[in-house]
């Protein structure tokens, strides 16, 4: 076999090889295939898949909706409870949430294919300019919002239609965070998440500020004596570092980088990738480098993991994904050292891990593998800057059961708050949760008092 390049290069594959590795994962169901999928929903009472969706959508009644031929209806009753649905339908690990939970699994293993049906009902509505909603009247109130992400979009919504006017602040070039930045290009093609932001932002009342970051532009104390009420929905900032020697050299980069670049690229063959490639870490984040790095024309890619199989917060159902691409994943590995070529990366020693204890400890048995370009997805970091005085916990943001902080007037929700997860369903949830407690809070200052005799 002819072997491909060595090092790390751009343009490895033809353009129909481009096109062919980066279309839709999943495409979009037809109007046939969606009413045979809803048509296996048993429109269960008290539905464990509700039960089993962070943002709670009525998934019997928009199936329902489907199977009578009304997908705007279907699109209307997702929307009210997530208004970023749509991205939802393509990303969310279904598999380990409303499919898991769907009851069809235990006659036939097979679940309602819930996600597929609601990206039918959201995309007709997108693609129709359908708007469900009508801001209210002017409450005189004005919101910020820091982060142009899924929490701060659910929650700039939410605030909008109910009549607040909204200001968001963002650090990017483009709205939608992990949307837009932190997803595999292969599930959200044809710029969908520009697409979905636009239809956010259609409802008017907001106004987004680009190339503003916290800790550098304004701080929290500044917003506060601007606003009456204010939301963080800030993501998460660097990966963690491997603290190994050679972390430094040419062709060690972090894995989220790499993903952005990919996901912002015009052109798939600008991006440069080894033949030999190593990714390091155990989430979506692994996953989503390892199998474009394949995509993309790496002969060789293995994902290095220090525990088991069953430890990895990536779901099976992904870890299946990136093998049926040809990654190699292989488990109980921990990074102690690269090694170097000409002042590039020649290879990583890993040594065998195995837990003892409860505790992971290394065996002392060491390994070499081949490589010349290494990804790190160990995990983000959380930047506090500007923050000040806010109670922290653990890292991330201390908030109450409706996404307060320790200071009055100040909301907090998804990635940067204690507790949060790294699923674009999840800050959705914290965004419209927290929207509609600065909503309360909000209209009882507004309102008179009332004189008791």
């Amino acid at each position: 076999m002819e072997r491909l390049e060595t090092g790390i290069h751009a343009g490895r594959l033809s353009p129909a090889e481009y096109e062919a590795n980066f279309s839709d994962l999943h495409p979009r169901l037809d109007h046939h295939e969606a009413l045979v999928a809803a048509d296996r929903c048993y429109f269960c009472y008290d539905a464990p898949c509700m039960t089993a969706c962070p943002t709670s959508i009525d998934i019997p009644l928009f199936i329902r909706q489907i199977s009578t031929g009304n997908p705007l209806g279907s699109a209307k009753t997702i929307f009210d409870q997530n208004i970023l649905g749509g991205m939802c339908a393509r990303v969310c690990p279904t598999e380990e949430l409303c499919e898991q939970a769907c009851v069809r699994n235990t006659a036939e293993e097979r679940p309602v294919e819930i996600g597929r049906l609601q990206r039918y009902a959201t995309d007709a509505a997108m693609q129709a300019g359908k708007q469900f909603y009508i801001r209210a009247e002017a409450s005189g109130k004005n919101v910020a919002i820091v982060g142009a992400g899924p929490a701060g979009l659910a929650a700039a919504h939410r605030l909008a239609v109910k009549g607040h006017s909204v200001t968001i602040y963002d650090a990017r070039e483009k709205s939608g965070g992990l949307n837009e930045y932190g997803i595999a290009t292969y599930k959200t093609v044809d710029d969908f998440a520009q697409q979905e932001v636009d239809y956010v932002l259609s409802i008017g009342g907001i106004e987004v500020r680009h190339g503003a970051l916290l800790g550098r532009d304004f701080s929290l104390a500044d917003l506060q004596a601007q606003y009456d009420a204010v939301f963080l929905g800030i993501g998460l900032a660097g990966v963690n570092a491997l603290r190994i020697e050679g972390e430094s050299l040419a062709g060690v980069d972090d894995a989220v980088d790499f993903i952005a670049a990919l996901r912002q690229a015009d052109d798939k063959s600008d991006i440069a990738i080894g033949r030999r490639v190593v990714v390091l870490g155990g989430g979506m984040t692994a996953i989503d480098a390892a199998v474009q790095a394949k995509l993309l024309g790496a002969e060789e890619v293995t994902i290095c993991y220090r525990r088991g199989k069953e430890h990895m917060n990536a779901s099976e159902y992904e870890q299946d994904l990136a093998s049926s691409k040809g990654v190699i994943i292989r488990h109980w590995l921990a990074p102690k050292s690269i090694l170097a070529q000409d002042g590039k990366v020649a290879a990583i020693e890993v040594e065998y891990t195995k837990l003892v204890e409860g505790r992971l400890v290394g065996t002392g048995e060491t390994g070499v593998i081949a490589a010349d370009q290494i990804f790190k997805a160990i995990g983000q970091t959380f930047d506090a800057s500007g923050l000040g005085s806010l109670r922290m916990e653990s890292g991330r943001i201390a908030v109450d059961v409706e996404g307060r902080t320790s200071l009055d007037g100040v909301w907090a929700g998804g990635d940067c708050v204690f507790g949060g997860e790294d699923l674009t369903v999840s800050a959705v949830a914290h965004g419209r949760d927290a929207a509609e407690s600065i909503h309360r809070t909000l209209s009882a200052a507004a309102a008179p008092a009332v004189a008791v005799a």
